[in-house]
């Protein structure tokens, strides 16, 4: 099992990632923008359906794990490992 930690940017202009930052420890994170609004968990879901698409998986094979209402958002994948993960988000 894979994860990943995503930062949200809700009601962009389109889907997509803007590559990888690190925070100020220097953990790595996926910056990601959806078109949707962060109202009643509509982002969560896009970002979700978004990640799944990007990583042709089916979307029963993620799952936010912690950072619902933040910006920060850990994703676990299920049958996948953290090499395989990266390479296909790079």
């Amino acid at each position: 099992m894979a994860r990943l930690v995503v930062r949200l940017t809700p009601k962009a202009a389109s889907d997509r990632i803007d590559g990888w930052e690190s925070d100020a420890q220097g953990r790595a994170y996926l910056k990601v923008r959806v078109t949707a609004p962060p109202i009643e968990g509509r982002a969560n879901e896009a970002l979700i359906a978004f990640l799944a698409k990007r990583l042709k998986v089916p979307k029963s094979r993620l799952s936010l794990v912690c950072g619902d209402t933040s910006r920060l958002k850990q994703i676990e994948i299920e049958d996948m490992d953290e090499a395989e993960l990266k390479a296909l988000l790079t």
